[in-house]
């Protein structure tokens, strides 16, 4: 572990809650069954690239997190075109879909992705930017990766705050990736990324901290039933709107974990 790398204290022992109503091992099996299939589909489709229009790759990641039992509600203001970076709070391996939905984006991950089964290659073939967060040195080199893309058009996703948190608890934005959006003159849109259990309140069953695997989440939301994923997302903050990333980041960062849901919603 590196000694600069930020992380949480939320364990899956002590944060994530058992499924509170559990759906039956069958239909659990064929939610994962079919979320495998949407990422094969995706897969064959990727040599296409830019090819393949926005709006049918953000309903090709709906539906991998409705594949999975996972209610979908969007509140808030669209995302414009042109250079954009995206940034949000990190809960779940849930986010990531959830924010290309927002729009399409080249995403910033770990390279730890890079050996997830069926993900890490859909993700190596879909324009990921990948980090390696255990050497410091690289970090200018990954900024002027992002600052180009942004310059370039594309919109770029990340976490700032570097590790997942329970979703009860959050970390604070890291500045690093903000520079890239300073650099290239782009904007930068904020969102909340938030779990609940349908009529109730907030729910920790999606969060993905820890020592926690892969398969294990997998598996946990599979088999709750009733999970909402909420997601706000924030007007664009313009270019020039803060002098330095540290100012831009807090600017950019998520109020509290427990934000009024205020906003029209536009997806449910």
């Amino acid at each position: 572990m590196s000694v600069w790398l930020p992380s949480a204290p939320c364990t899956p022992g002590a944060c994530v809650e058992p499924a509170r109503a559990a759906a039956a091992v069958p239909r659990a099996v064929l939610r994962l069954t079919a979320v495998v299939a949407l990422m094969l589909a995706g897969i064959a489709l990727s040599p296409l690239g830019g090819r393949i229009p926005a709006e049918w790759v953000r309903r090709w990641c709906r539906a991998i997190v409705r594949a999975m039992g996972v209610q979908v509600r969007f509140t808030g203001t669209a995302a414009p075109a042109g250079g954009l970076l995206l940034v949000a709070n990190h809960v779940s391996w849930l986010d990531i879909p959830l924010l290309a939905a927002v729009r399409p984006a080249r995403m910033l991950a770990k390279t730890e992705i890079r050996q997830w089964p069926v993900a890490g290659p859909l993700a190596a073939r879909g324009g990921v930017l990948f980090i390696d967060r255990d050497r410091l040195r690289a970090l200018p080199e990954t900024v002027a990766r992002i600052t180009g893309a942004l310059r370039e058009g594309a919109a770029v996703a990340a976490f700032p705050e570097g590790s997942t948190w329970c979703g009860r608890a959050q970390g604070r934005f890291r500045r690093a990736v903000f520079q890239a959006a300073l650099d290239a003159g782009a904007p930068v849109q904020p969102v909340g990324l938030r779990y609940r259990q349908s009529g109730g309140g907030p729910s920790t069953a999606a969060a993905f901290v820890g020592e926690d695997t892969l398969l294990a989440s997998l598996w946990r939301v599979a088999r709750t039933r009733g999970l909402v994923a909420e997601v706000e997302i924030h007007a664009p903050i313009p270019p020039g709107a803060h002098p330095d990333r540290r100012s831009l980041a807090q600017a950019a960062q998520p109020v509290g974990p427990e934000p009024a849901w205020t906003h029209a919603v536009l997806v449910s």
